[in-house]
């Protein structure tokens, strides 16, 4: 008898249906055929004891599985649920009262019969929405996962005795609901910390409320001690919130890596990871023999921080010059292709030199010339060329830290931030794929980066001393946008458009670059390698 139940298999972050088909043919033994890898070759084994300790019997059959489409490879253990319950179909042990067709069933056995969590039930739940499927069983552990999905009734199992008695009728089971809407309104986005607890520092949180404004990359430069780390850790407080789809996206990475916690639901802040230097490519971008996203794709709609970026292996670091411009990582092996979504706001920091106190104002450098040039050389001018914002961050002086004045909140900081995207928003309302000026293109740069006469002089000279690449005068036009558009967003605020019209927001669409908007998106390239140390006095600006 053959008794087809249905699975389904993850490929970069998406799922494909796969078709569990088990008969049972007269002989003794056990066939498992369908590309599948050790892990699932091996749920012979669990599902002998599954079944067993359940109260079932192995069949004294010629069992033969089948995982089809057969060249596709299939990994992992969540094949133990729907092999168990071909298996009792097959030899008649059980008798379905459910059409078997209408559900998507994914589980790991333990050798007592409960159910184990699985990866990746999010992009299988969406999958089983979009090809018409009525359900979809799956351990209880990741039910509320599942649940995300709408249209979709998902039931979450604890043991294989359950989910027969569901299947044979012999109990009944609520559907887990999940209303994703209302979930994501509710989420709240509270930090346990606040850029009000900064003190000083004034120029570079100003760096960073540009590069939030416009989703720029951004490398800190300075001694140890100074509050690099401290500042990046704050960033996620202004950046604007997750929208639905961005979460969605977002859920389904880290449900494909497992990182989605027993109880998980809907991820509704943007995620930031900060990979330790001895990471290795593969972690960072992705891949591996059996294949997941790297850490630039968890940061994906987030924030990847870098701390002593000269310390990551050349290698490394390279691997994220493509990543940056395109935001998506392919990851193209002997035997398969996978794409992952790596559009994440890469934040960086790093000492001035091996001893930390290159152009320090108080402590005396003890490196030579040209450690100093070494120490910088480990950063490739094509990777610097690619962060728009380079900042130089100098220790606070005793006075403000012992200040009790409280600095600006994240949320002031904040509200600014998500007028300036919704500016961007509307600008690029008819561009696919683009969502703020950091992703402008050189079409895009021409229609709402164009400067007038004398601002183009003052960036021709600025470019000529500072010896900028083409790449570096995108980026410099694409930082003055939105600084541009910030000062937009402040007037706006000002005004008391807590909520800006969609009229507003369309006259500030328009708004010129100016001289001084342009002079600070400048001032924030004084790290470029042939400055490397120059004060911003020293500049033509």
């Amino acid at each position: 008898m053959l008794i087809k139940t249905y699975g389904a298999a993850v490929q970069g972050i998406d799922a494909i249906v796969v078709t569990i088909e088990a008969v049972a043919e007269p002989g003794v033994s056990f066939n498992l055929v369908g590309m599948a890898d050790t892990a699932v070759k091996e749920s012979y084994q669990r599902v002998i004891s599954a079944l067993t300790q359940s109260g079932y019997k192995w069949p004294r059959r010629r069992m033969v599985v089948n995982l089809s489409p057969a060249d596709v490879r299939k990994e992992g253990a969540a094949y133990d649920l729907p092999i168990a319950i071909g298996v009792l179909a097959s030899c008649e042990q059980i008798t379905p009262s459910v059409p078997l067709e209408s559900f998507m069933i994914m589980g790991e056995l333990s050798l007592d019969g409960s159910l184990l969590p699985i990866k990746g039930v999010l992009p299988m739940a969406i999958k089983a929405r979009e090809l018409g499927f009525k359900g979809m069983i799956v351990p209880v552990a990741n039910v509320t996962e599942g649940a995300v999905v709408n249209n979709l009734e998902v039931y979450g199992m604890s043991s294989l005795r359950e989910v027969v008695d569901f299947i044979t009728g012999s109990s009944e089971a609520e559907p887990v609901s999940v209303n994703t809407r209302e979930e994501f309104a509710r989420a709240s986005s509270v930090f346990d910390c606040d850029f009000s607890e900064v003190k000083g520092q004034e120029g570079v949180k100003r760096a960073f409320e540009v590069a939030c404004a416009g989703g720029h990359n951004i490398l800190m430069v300075g001694p140890p001690g100074a509050g690099k780390s401290m500042m990046a850790k704050r960033i996620p407080t202004i950046l604007p919130p997750l929208t639905l789809a961005e979460a969605l996206e977002t859920t389904k990475i880290h449900s494909v890596a497992g990182k989605l916690k027993s109880g998980s639901r809907l991820m509704t802040q943007r995620p930031y990871r900060s990979p330790h230097h001895t990471i290795s490519p593969v972690a960072l971008v992705g891949g591996g023999s059996n294949p997941a996203p790297g850490e630039i794709s968890l940061a994906h709609n987030g924030v990847l921080f870098l701390d002593e970026f000269p310390e990551f292996s050349r290698q490394v670091l390279e691997v994220m010059r493509q990543p940056l411009e395109d935001r998506h990582i392919t990851i193209a092996r002997a035997k398969y292709t996978i794409d992952y979504p790596a559009g994440f706001m890469l934040v960086a920091s790093m000492n001035p030199c091996p001893c930390g106190f290159y152009n320090h104002p108080t402590k005396e450098c003890l490196c030579t010339g040209a450690a100093v040039q070494k120490y910088l050389n480990r950063i490739s001018g094509p990777l610097l060329d690619r962060i728009d914002l380079q900042v130089e961050i100098f220790p606070v002086p005793f006075e403000e830290l012992a200040s009790a004045r409280e600095g600006e909140k994240s949320e002031a900081i904040k509200r600014r931030v998500i007028c300036a995207r919704e500016i961007q928003a509307l600008r690029f309302a008819a561009e696919r794929g683009i969502h703020s000026n950091a992703q402008m293109n050189s079409r895009l740069l021409r229609t709402y980066a164009s400067i007038d006469s004398d601002s183009l002089e003052t960036l021709r000279e600025a470019m000529t001393r500072l010896d900028m690449s083409a790449r570096a005068y995108d980026r410099i036009l694409k930082v003055a946008r939105t600084i541009a558009d910030l000062e937009q967003a402040t007037a706006i605020l000002s005004a008391g458009g807590c909520a800006p019209t969609a009229e507003t927001l369309r006259e500030a669409i328009t708004a010129p670059i100016r001289t001084h908007h342009l002079s600070e998106a400048l001032s924030y390239r004084n790290l470029d390698r042939g400055n490397w140390g120059q004060t911003v006095s020293k500049l033509p600006f």
